[in-house]
């Protein structure tokens, strides 16, 4: 009898051992799926806080872009709406507003140079009024500043960028290849100097250029022959020139005549206008925590 109540009890003790052993399992699977979740959710609210947080970063920085450019109305808040930015119109924007800002630099600085206005506009008719007279730039300014439109606006603009010192830029470093220009700008440094030139053209072999990825080049044949003082002339006013001009080659010698003859091989430069690109970036969830 007492074998037999012994045996029971082990029997008992060893189904409460199963019980235990099963609960502890139970409970260390059940502790591991939740941690797992646990650490699924964190990665994955970290995650959607990372994209949230590139996201906020990248219409900061447009924003920024924006108003630091000053193609559009300041913004009411800190950045630009979506409405404010579809709603801008550079042609609308009064110089006035955008003071500090880089198109506001250039307008109200470098377009009012007195020494870069210097550059002559006689030949284009847009930059005279009725009279004949040649626009100041307070007077372009002003145009700009009282137009009611957003066409005369943009007209004003235009007569900004090209009756006034912002002239210089495009044509000191043009954006574009055009040996036309280049040579009408050698035949009015001729005209300046008192000597007319036979025949321009291009030709010849340009240097590579080793600096400025944007940066290209012309080459122009150069012949001078003429009295002393016209020959050294040209060469002044071709030093002077805003456009620049890299003589590689020269040949000097007398004439006949007693005049100077000079043969060089010149180059002179453009630049390629740069591009602004979007550019996408992924985010991926790091998978080794």
């Amino acid at each position: 009898m007492a074998k037999e109540v012994a045996v029971g009890k082990r029997a008992k003790i060893s189904q409460a051992q199963e019980y235990v052993l099963l609960a502890v399992l139970g409970a260390s699977l059940f502790l591991g799926v939740a941690i797992s979740l646990v650490k699924h959710y964190i990665d994955k609210i970290s995650f959607n806080a990372e994209v949230i947080g590139k996201y906020e970063q990248s219409i900061v920085a447009y924003s920024n872009a924006i108003r630091d450019i000053g193609v559009c109305q300041k913004p009411k808040g800190t950045i630009y709406s979506e409405d404010e930015i579809k709603k801008c119109d550079p042609s609308s924007v009064e110089v006035s507003s955008i003071s500090g800002t880089l198109r506001g630099n250039i307008i109200e600085d470098l377009a009012a140079n007195e020494a870069l206005n210097s550059v002559p506009k006689e030949d284009n008719s847009d930059c005279t009024d009725e009279a004949g007279n040649v626009y100041t730039y307070s007077e372009l300014i002003k145009k700009y500043n009282d137009s009611t439109t957003s066409e005369d606006r943009a007209k004003a603009s235009k007569l900004i960028q090209s009756c006034s010192a912002l002239r210089v830029i495009p044509d000191a470093l043009p954006a574009y290849r055009n040996e036309e220009a280049l040579l009408s700008s050698l035949n009015k440094i001729f005209i300046m100097s008192g000597w007319e030139p036979d025949m321009l053209s291009p030709g010849g072999e340009a240097e590579a250029v080793t600096f400025g990825t944007n940066l290209h080049n012309l080459s122009v044949r150069l012949s001078v022959e003429a009295s002393t003082p016209v020959t050294v002339k040209v060469l002044n006013n071709i030093e002077r020139s805003i456009r620049e001009f890299d003589i590689k080659r020269a040949s000097i010698e007398w004439g006949s005549d007693n005049t100077l003859v000079i043969n060089a091989q010149a180059t002179a430069y453009y630049m390629t206008p740069s591009t602004i690109e979007e550019t996408t970036a992924s985010i991926k969830p790091n998978k080794g925590k």
